[in-house]
């Protein structure tokens, strides 16, 4: 089980954080109360079909039909993450993600464990900072137990003392695990830099303190108050039939109903221009980044392309410059953090201290070149058609089809067919990417560090002009 803290530019991954998603293409599917049996959305030449309800209890229902596959993988996207804790409950997202498998009124956590084991299922849960799932994909003659058993956590998981307990150590571990682990931690520091006394800026594990302390009624009521139906998309891809999912689901969530999606507040204006965590290490780990756009604006396809460009690939302008011309880093690449109301593009590197002040002036130098003329002709080839190959390759399975659909339509409230997305890509301009480009990298910019220096030697790096 792992917490994602970040979606990435590019397209929906595995694990269902957004990568790459609508703009003005998007198609809006019915997902408001009344939408019946469920709107269809094709996605090839009859071979697979995309459908959405709104059900009884309230919970949207997605599911992608692929009668080629013998697999049906099915998860339930929670739209609460570590975002939605108050700072004396930061970390229960993650808590719960992990105790829903520790138990039912009806399972122990070895029944579980021996029911999807005895199929040959898969059976996980991640944490991101907006929301919380849970899936599990075995052979599709099993799809009504892992039904039975995501729903059974969903609406009656047991929260036992000596479970918490017992997972409460086990988190602490995971912390410590992330705290021994510097690239980790400069991430951690970067998140507080751009989004200073916002939740946004917060780790997903939580706090050590309130993992120490928090009790069991307190994750019980966070539990009501959050993982409610109409708070719930459930998504289902592989050999599955709509209605069937749907009656299963209504079927056992009868009585259970309500819910909504948390309130939230965006982040404000004030950035942390260094953040700088001192540690005896053989590598300094930077990372150097501005404020972007919010998960759903219309640069998010354009902003993907320049990631691309800048350090999404190996012939990315970083990789090339920084890796393999100079030899100054083993890995370096950048990243776009897109959140509901709030974003980020983030390069991120380690160097052996002596020549960190270099690398961060041939950073500097590239943000600066793509902020004055964006991406070349062949830069914006490259990058569609890795983008477009990204797309098609991440579909080949059940598990990574119902995460993309099932993220989308709780992020987006709407799926885009494949072939949407492919015309997306295909539109993109070198003025789309260029705009883009100027709108972000035009900002004040932020530096996190971890490793043997101190917040005196290094200057901040904007506001730029």
């Amino acid at each position: 089980m792992t917490a994602q803290v970040a979606a990435r530019a590019g397209v929906r991954g595995a694990d269902g954080t957004e990568q790459l998603g609508g703009g003005q293409l998007r198609r809006r599917l019915g997902t408001g109360p009344g939408t019946g049996p469920g709107t269809e959305l094709g996605t090839g030449p009859g071979t697979v079909l995309i459908r959405t309800s709104v059900l009884k209890s309230g919970i949207r229902l997605v599911t992608e039909s692929m009668s080629e596959v013998a697999s049906a993988s099915v998860g339930v996207w929670v739209g609460t993450g570590s975002r939605d804790e108050t700072p004396t409950e930061a970390g229960i997202s993650h808590f719960l993600e992990h105790l829903l498998f520790k138990g039912t009124k009806e399972r122990t956590a070895r029944d579980i464990a021996e029911a999807v084991d005895a199929v040959g299922g898969d059976m996980n849960a991640y944490t991101t900072k907006e929301y919380t799932t849970f899936y599990v994909r075995a052979l599709s003659e099993h799809l009504e137990l892992s039904l039975d058993i995501l729903c059974d956590i969903l609406r009656e998981p047991a929260l036992r003392v000596d479970d918490v307990d017992a997972e409460r150590q086990v988190i602490l571990e995971e912390v410590l695990m992330h705290l021994d682990e510097p690239s980790d931690v400069v991430q951690e520091r970067f998140g507080e830099a751009v989004f200073p006394d916002h939740p946004l800026g917060r780790e997903v594990l939580g706090i050590p303190e309130v993992i120490e302390t928090v009790s069991v009624p307190a994750i019980r009521s966070f539990f009501d108050h959050h993982y409610l139906p109409s708070n719930m998309v459930v998504a289902a891809a592989g050999d599955v039939e709509h209605e069937a999912v749907a009656a299963e689901i209504e079927r056992r969530f009868v009585g259970r109903q309500g819910g909504q999606a948390p309130s939230r507040s965006s982040p404000g204006d004030r950035l942390v221009p260094v953040s700088v965590e001192r540690r005896e290490t053989e590598q300094v780990q930077l990372v150097v980044g501005s404020r972007g756009p919010a998960r759903r604006s219309p640069d998010r396809f354009s902003l993907a392309v320049l990631n691309h460009a800048l350090g999404g690939g190996l012939s990315s302008r970083l990789f090339q410059e920084i890796r393999e011309t100079r030899g100054l880093a083993y890995s370096i690449g950048s990243d776009r953090l897109a959140y509901e109301d709030a974003g980020a593009l983030a390069v991120s590197v380690g160097t052996a201290p002596e020549n960190a002040t270099e690398v961060l002036r041939l950073i500097t130098r590239e943000l600066d070149q793509l902020r004055d003329g964006g991406v070349s002709e062949r830069e914006l080839e490259v990058a569609k058609g890795h983008l477009r190959a990204d797309l098609l390759l991440s579909l080949e399975d059940s598990g990574a089809r119902m995460a993309r659909i099932g993220a989308s339509l709780l992020l987006d409230d709407e799926v885009l067919s494949v072939e949407e997305l492919e015309a997306r890509i295909a539109s993109i301009t070198l003025g789309d990417v260029a705009g883009a480009a100027s709108r972000v990298l035009s900002g004040n910019r932020v530096l996190a560090v971890v490793g043997p220096f101190d917040e005196a030697d290094f200057k901040p790096l904007g506001p730029l002009p």
